[in-house]
């Protein structure tokens, strides 16, 4: 398995993970929509994202976007998006994206890397299990734009 920084240039292996990744949180399969949206991503240099390949196939990817603590003055990183195909998960691919995005984040000099996940993720252990801390000294709130489309 290899894990590279991924480019513009590979967004038509990662557009089919990326619309399987919408799927698994159940959204309707639109694999134009994905591509577009990534396309726009790597255009505005907006993410950071990393592929596993496994013999060239592309095999899973977790995605980056940069923010900032007003609190600590510090950028940090919010892990968006980890995703494995089914075929290759229980196999070490989403640990080592994991472990790839902290070695990132930790040489680029950022506080840290936050996420977020349903209640019912079975990937919490593997978080836990690198050092992420399950935070319970804050509240997530979320308001949704009534005249924004829910795609």
């Amino acid at each position: 398995m290899e894990i590279k920084m991924a480019s513009q240039e590979n967004l038509e292996g990662i557009a089919p993970l990326f619309d399987a990744y919408r799927i698994f949180y159940g959204r309707p399969s639109n694999l134009e929509a994905a591509r577009a949206f990534l396309n726009e991503r790597f255009n505005q240099n907006e993410n950071v994202l990393f592929l596993a390949q496994n013999k060239g196939e592309p095999i899973g990817f977790t995605q980056l976007y940069k923010t900032f603590s007003s609190v600590s003055l510090t950028p940090f990183y919010i892990l968006n998006d980890l995703f494995v195909t089914s075929e290759h998960r229980n196999k070490g691919v989403g640990k080592a994206l994991l472990e790839h995005a902290q070695l990132f984040c930790r040489d680029m000099g950022f506080k840290g890397l936050a996420l977020e996940t349903t209640l019912d993720n079975p990937a919490q252990k593997l978080y836990e299990s690198l050092g992420w801390e399950l935070d319970k000294s804050y509240l997530h709130y979320f308001w949704t734009n009534p005249n924004q489309s829910n795609t």
